[in-house]
């Protein structure tokens, strides 16, 4: 007999979430969740989903890895010329949400984007395997193509043409870091009482460091 969707329902029963557990800055609170979803060898646990909004503020998202974590924001690589790379040009504010179910944890950030400085894309392309270098120089990210053999025969092409030797990162492709201005960090708990914990900036960074307001949202 075929679930209906509706009455697929689970409890969540592993642990609960208050202020005082929780670090003085989202930054350090989201790498002691990701510590602990590595550590568990969950899944692809650095996936988030990247919401970004096109003309009108009509929204559109997709599932990107997250490549670096620091005070300045959460980073990751994609083509300029992509679908987000276009909308994140025209309204440069994007939100994430990454996913533990392991966990019951899920932690929601928003803030605004800007592009990692061309060093730090250098060094990140070039930590990538060959082949996806390769793909990365001559795919036309988010754009019709007449085939997957099109595909295949540029990328074919351009491997023959680069060999073993560097590939040069494309004009085309880089970083983007999203620095946070809230970043919630939501704990399942039974009978959906879940606990929602949202740090908000209050203060840019500056010689004494950035502040943040840490509030309860009602689940």
């Amino acid at each position: 007999m075929r679930t209906k969707i509706s009455e697929l329902r689970r409890e969540y029963l592993l642990a609960g979430l208050d202020e005082r557990q929780l670090a003085p800055g989202p930054i350090a609170q989201f790498q002691a969740w990701l510590d602990q979803a590595l550590a568990a060898d969950l899944p692809e646990p650095t996936a988030m989903t990247l919401a970004t909004a096109g003309p009108g503020g009509r929204p559109s998202a997709r599932i990107v890895l997250l490549k670096g974590c620091d005070e300045r924001g959460f980073v990751f690589y994609t083509n300029y010329q992509s679908r987000k790379g276009g909308e994140l040009e025209r309204n440069p504010r994007a939100a994430l949400v990454f996913y533990w179910a392991a966990f019951d944890r899920q932690v929601r950030v928003e803030g605004t984007i800007e592009k990692t400085s061309r060093e730090e894309s250098e060094a990140y392309f070039a930590s990538r395997p060959l082949g996806a270098r390769v793909s990365a120089a001559v795919s036309p990210q988010s754009s019709p193509v007449p085939d997957r053999a099109a595909l295949e025969t540029a990328v074919a092409e351009a491997a023959a043409r680069f060999g073993e030797g560097p590939v040069p990162l494309p004009p085309h492709w880089g970083g983007y870091r999203l620095r946070p201005d809230t970043v919630e960090f939501w704990q399942g708990r039974p009978n959906r009482l879940h606990d929602r914990l949202v740090y908000r900036r209050t203060s840019a960074a500056g010689e004494g460091g950035e502040s943040w307001r840490i509030e309860r949202l009602a689940p």
